[in-house]
């Protein structure tokens, strides 16, 4: 693979008029028979499933922080923007999944740059969002505090920083950190970027995700200590109560956040490196349908165990069954 330059200029050829298949080809990317063995029909219900579940959950979560005032607090103005990208993730999933495959050989490069921007600024916004909550649960179990003392106008400074990052991210590609111009330089994973870009991003995600990981130790370790100066003013059962209740839902946190994220960022840091495995590029549709799996994950972990967030969830449902029952008599 090598770029192609004029001759007489000395200026390279871009590739602006061509379909997003004759990139895959270069890369050596059989996306028929990808498609043929590796997405079959269960694989295809399976994605489809996800993401009208990613669509539910999340809607549902909003849709609770956004009719009951007692939810309105920092966090759960972080966790109902948490809910917002991940709502985006499966939106653009789905998009990605219904034209992924053999589709992918009618997709012009412009289109192909809008539907992978818009699943890299979904999952970039989430990524940069779990961030952000651990922040906020750290300052706040730090100053042991019920709600955070952050301001309102901070927590929308924090929202809109995190999507301007993840929308400049997203668009970098379109906006010219491609390899449509130097076709030596592009990707095996996403085979229209650059893979200075791709190297970039994983090592940019993987930073976030050792941020959050140091943030809850950090959270766990505090609480730990807290809790052994306050065993003579409480029983030992109890405090040894809530610090497995917080261990436990801090490693299933980290644990799902770990195990959805890492398959993709290994793979794109290994594709940055250019040392990407080719049997890994086979399994990239299963790889991203892990990350999404996130985006399905993360309502269950930050709101079943918050009793306000589940009271809501059920008079939401009422309303909807009361509604329902009306119609049917009427």
């Amino acid at each position: 693979m090598a770029s192609m330059y004029n001759a007489s200029i000395n200026v390279p050829v871009c590739y602006y008029n061509q379909t997003a298949m004759f990139f895959y080809n270069l890369s050596g990317r059989d996306l028929i028979f990808e498609a043929k063995h590796y997405r079959s029909v269960g694989f295809f219900i399976g994605s489809l499933f996800t993401c009208i579940s990613i669509i539910f959950l999340n809607g549902l979560v909003l849709t609770a922080i956004i009719i009951n005032r007692r939810l309105h607090y920092p966090f759960y103005y972080l966790l109902g923007n948490l809910a917002v990208t991940d709502l985006c993730v499966g939106i653009s999933y789905l998009l990605i999944t219904c034209l992924a495959g053999v589709w992918t050989s009618t997709v012009s490069t412009s289109q192909w740059f809008v539907r992978q921007g818009l699943i890299d600024t979904s999952l970039m916004a989430s990524l940069m969002n779990l961030m952000a909550i651990a922040l906020e649960r750290q300052q706040t179990i730090f100053t042991m505090q019920l709600h955070s003392k952050m301001t309102n106008q901070r927590i929308v400074l924090l929202i809109l920083a995190v999507w301007i990052i993840a929308i400049l991210i997203g668009l970098a590609p379109i906006m010219g950190w491609n390899c449509l111009c130097d076709l030596s330089s592009c990707s095996e994973t996403l085979p229209l970027f650059n893979r200075s870009y791709v190297l970039t991003i994983s090592i940019l995600s993987l930073l976030i995700m050792f941020i959050v990981i140091i943030l809850y130790t950090c959270i766990c370790v505090y609480v730990w200590k807290k809790s052994k100066q306050m065993r003579e003013h409480t029983s030992q059962d109890r405090s040894k109560q809530t610090i497995l209740n917080l261990m436990n839902t801090v490693l299933l946190i980290v644990g799902c956040f770990v195990l959805c994220w890492t398959p993709a960022l290994v793979l794109l840091l290994l594709d940055g490196l250019h040392h990407v495995p080719q049997k890994l590029l086979v399994v990239e549709s299963f790889i991203i349908t892990l990350v999404a799996c996130n985006s399905l994950v993360n309502p269950i972990i930050y709101t079943y165990r918050d009793q306000d967030v589940r009271s809501t969830f059920k008079c939401i449902f009422c309303c909807f069954c009361v509604a329902y029952q009306q119609r049917v008599h009427n």
